[in-house]
């Protein structure tokens, strides 16, 4: 069967409209660096946010560098300590308008702190308020932005010498990915056709995965499917969630080829125990071409959200609901 919403020259095309500004994005890298800082901050919210936290894991687990986290709302009500004038951050948002973000903009440039922002349409708000911006359009996928710019003040610190070859072999990310795609389309269709209909789903994910595990239930089948979903953290979901699994209860895993990878697998075999409808979606098992295996363990986030864009595809197509419906986000004031 030809694979639904899928185009294979589009996404490539998609690919190089952010490789093609590596020169820019290292050069905001480079003036970072040399103008210094007391903190990196990521801060967005929503799926923004998600994409953002495995750099801040990346950051933590390759270096010393100083690094926060947190959600645009929640630094509004005081959850970071730490800013101030050497502060760093880095904001994204599709729209440029997200009302949270532009506010924890605004009241960070406010501070004194250098603002970055990664944005889908030029001239928004969120440009208007940051230092530097990259638009990046229909470009895909947005966080070759961050392995760009993070993996540069990687290497300037020392804690990144591979950085040059990884930049390089990003030139082919896009083209990977599209046949990350192909490998998993069948997998995923069949997915879509046995789980569309679950009353009740838990998907779970360790480390750089637990965002995509979180921002993909959350953004993807609750606020674009209406389906009703609970995301936990592998570590976590032995600390209450594990008391849901019954045969009949709908598990879907996420595997990462990080450095949390043992927290997944004890999920995937006590799982295996105690539910008939346990799925792993596992990135050693998607060929990347083009792509040396010591960078695949930065890269879980982009395979997985490939694989998972298979099954959008699919049960967008399957259920005849349309990924673009909403009811109430962005469609009424709260």
């Amino acid at each position: 069967m030809q694979m639904v919403n899928f185009n294979e020259e589009q996404i490539i095309a998609n690919g190089a409209v952010i490789y093609n500004q590596r020169p820019k994005i290292e050069a905001i890298a480079d003036s970072i660096w040399k103008n210094g800082f007391d903190l990196l901050l990521f801060t967005s919210s929503g799926g923004s946010q998600a994409m953002l936290d495995p750099f801040a894991f990346y950051i933590r687990h390759m270096s010393r560098l100083p690094v926060e986290s947190v959600l645009s709302a929640n630094l509004m009500t005081g959850d970071c300590n730490r800013i101030g004038p050497k502060t760093v951050a880095f904001l994204t948002s599709k729209s440029g308008n997200t009302a949270e973000t532009v506010e924890a903009a605004r009241w960070l440039k406010a501070q004194g702190v250098r603002l970055f922002a990664a944005v889908g349409q030029a001239d928004s708000t969120l440009e208007s308020i940051c230092d530097d911006t990259v638009v990046y359009g229909a470009g895909r996928p947005q966080e070759m932005i961050f392995y760009l710019l993070i993996g540069r003040l990687l290497y300037h610190s020392g804690d990144f010498e591979a950085y040059p070859r990884f930049a390089d072999e990003l030139q082919g990310l896009a083209r990977a990915l599209a046949e990350v795609r192909k490998q998993a389309d069948e997998k995923c269709r069949r997915y879509a056709l046995d789980y569309c209909k679950e009353p009740y789903n838990i998907w779970i994910g360790s480390g750089d995965l637990w965002p995509t595990a979180y921002s993909y239930s959350m953004c993807v089948l609750e606020e674009s499917q209406w389906i009703r979903t609970k995301s936990v953290s592998s570590p976590e979901f032995f600390h209450g969630t594990l008391e849901l699994l019954e045969d009949d209860v709908c598990t879907t895993l996420l595997l990462t080829e990080g450095p949390t990878r043992a927290q997944d697998e004890r999920v995937k075999s006590f799982a295996a125990r105690h539910t008939q409808k346990l799925t792993c979606f596992d990135t050693k098992d998607y060929e990347l071409p083009g792509i040396s295996d010591e960078f695949r363990k930065l890269l879980s986030p982009v395979v997985m959200a490939a694989v998972l864009q298979r099954i959008s595809k699919n049960m967008e197509q399957i259920t005849g609901h349309s990924l673009d419906i909403r009811r109430y986000y962005r469609k009424e004031s709260y």
